[in-house]
């Protein structure tokens, strides 16, 4: 798939189809949640990759909004440290998302569908994935072939309109 119709075809995939994400896909995926850019290179993530059902169901519980995990190939916690600084937590998250959007646009270009979930029980998480007490997940990323077809450029996206959303040269 060329990058502009990865771009336009990936949609939050919230239902899957029951086949598993081949290794050497799921690790290109992975590859490119570490490329992402990040601040002064600081990298601040690491990922989780959970594959079994029965974790992906206990994992599921973690956020209100996360019930397609359950039903996934393949879910990536996305891993931070707990961090006291206001400044470090904002960067963080900017990072984070850089590696989000990477990881969904090498799935969708392999033809992977992804949904994203927050993380609201973290001691749920902690336990589930192992993690350090320094540690926490601040997103969940559930992977799989989607269940209603494959992935094609979305024609008419339910996005604002370009010329409302861009300001040429001043508000």
């Amino acid at each position: 798939m060329e990058t502009w119709d990865a771009i336009t075809s990936r949609r939050n995939v919230r239902d899957y189809a029951d086949r598993p994400i081949p290794d050497e896909d799921l690790n290109r995926i992975l590859e490119a949640g570490r490329r992402a850019p990040s601040s002064r290179n600081w990298q601040p993530w690491d990922f989780v990759v959970v594959t079994d059902r029965g974790r992906l169901a206990e994992l599921s519980n973690v956020w209100r909004g996360a019930s397609h995990v359950a039903r996934s190939a393949a879910t990536i916690a996305l891993v931070t440290g707990v961090h006291d600084d206001a400044g470090q937590r904002e960067r963080a998250q900017y990072d984070l998302g850089q590696a989000t959007m990477s990881i969904m646009l090498a799935a969708a270009d392999l033809g992977i569908g992804s949904g994203h979930a927050a993380v609201a029980d973290q001691d749920l998480a902690r336990r589930l994935l192992g993690l350090p007490t320094d540690r926490e997940c601040a997103y969940l990323i559930a992977l799989g072939h989607p269940a209603g077809g494959p992935l094609r450029p979305i024609q008419r996206p339910d996005r604002r309109p370009l010329d409302e959303v861009v300001h040429r040269q001043h508000w």
